[in-house]
């Protein structure tokens, strides 16, 4: 995988640019100055970044996500995974049928849903997830692959399907490694 070198990320002129930060060539960026990506995040290929998000630090979003803050925003805490083909929106179509939709009709056509998604940290989104607009993924949950998630999360909880629901408790052993992680003097991502 080619990343953008340092030049050409701060060439984007994102709203902030931490350290270590790598951006596959591959992925697509707009509105990079809405953008904040904290130290070590690293974006992979053919990923879609867009709108107000802000990444904390020891971020990874794999191949294919798209993550589409839009105006509401995405807040994203430090140590969150995102698998393959994840999908978060702070912004929604109504598909009542009461309102016209799509990005090519004026806005007094419409009745969107804007809503802010923050994920808390250290929080693992598993392979084709989708994230709702409004939901807040509390601190330590798993999401299960392919699931739905349309409502809050309780914290340290696992939770799968469509629409997601908790199945059980997360461990909170990954506490204590993450203490000792950054407790080590070289603890830069390979």
């Amino acid at each position: 995988m080619a990343y953008l070198t340092v030049e050409q990320l701060e060439s984007l002129n994102f709203k902030r640019l931490g350290k270590g930060v790598k951006v596959s060539e591959k992925a697509s960026i707009y509105d990079a100055e809405k953008i904040e990506l904290g130290d070590f995040c690293r974006i992979d290929d053919f990923c879609v970044i867009s709108g107000k998000v802000k990444f904390g630090n020891y971020c990874h979003v794999t191949p294919m996500c798209l993550i589409a803050g839009g105006e509401p925003g995405i807040e994203i805490s430090d140590f969150c995974t995102f698998a393959y083909g994840v999908r978060i929106f702070s912004q929604s179509d109504d598909y009542s049928g009461n309102s016209m939709v799509n990005s090519l009709i004026p806005k007094k056509f419409k009745r969107e849903l804007f809503s802010k998604v923050v994920i808390h940290r250290q929080v693992i989104v598993g392979a084709g997830a989708t994230i709702f607009p409004g939901v807040v993924v509390s601190e330590g949950c798993a999401i299960g692959a392919m699931s739905l998630v349309t409502k809050t999360t309780e914290p340290w909880s696992v939770y799968v399907g469509t629409p997601a629901q908790r199945i059980k408790s997360r461990s909170k052993k990954i506490l204590e490694l993450e203490k000792q992680f950054l407790s080590d003097v070289n603890h830069d991502p390979i």
